[in-house]
C-alpha cells in the first residue's frame, strides 16, 4: 500500500525500517546500517540511551546514571519512563542481552 501519490506512508516506512533491523545478523552488520542511517552523534545518542537503560535497570540512581553516561536528566527520566512503560522495548532487548551473557 502506498500514500495518495504513490509514496510509502509513514507507517510503511517505519515497518520497512523494523524489517530491515530484523534482517541484520551480526553486530558488524548493525554497525554498518547505523553508519549509513545515522550521523555519528545520532548513533552515540542511541547508544547512550541504551546504556542509561542498562544502568537504571541495575538500580543506579538518576544522578549516577547522568554523571556516568553524560545524559541529561531529561533523557534519563525519559528512558526510565520507557523502561517502566507498557511498550517494553528496552525490557525486551535487555532481557535478551542478559540471556546472551549468561
Amino acid at each position: 500500500m502506498t500514500g495518495q501519490h504513490g509514496e510509502a506512508s509513514h507507517e510503511q516506512m517505519i515497518e520497512r525500517l523494523c524489517v530491515a533491523l530484523c534482517a541484520l545478523r551480526t553486530p558488524e552488520e548493525a554497525h554498518a546500517l547505523l553508519a549509513d542511517l545515522c550521523t555519528r552523534r545520532e548513533t552515540s545518542e542511541l547508544a547512550q540511551r541504551l546504556e542509561v537503560a542498562v544502568m537504571l535497570r541495575a538500580g543506579k540512581s538518576y544522578v549516577e546514571v547522568s554523571r556516568v553516561t553524560g545524559a541529561s536528566s531529561t533523557t534519563v527520566s525519559r528512558v526510565s519512563k520507557c523502561l517502566n512503560g507498557e511498550v517494553g522495548g528496552y525490557r525486551l532487548v535487555l532481557d535478551r542481552l542478559d540471556g546472551e551473557e549468561s
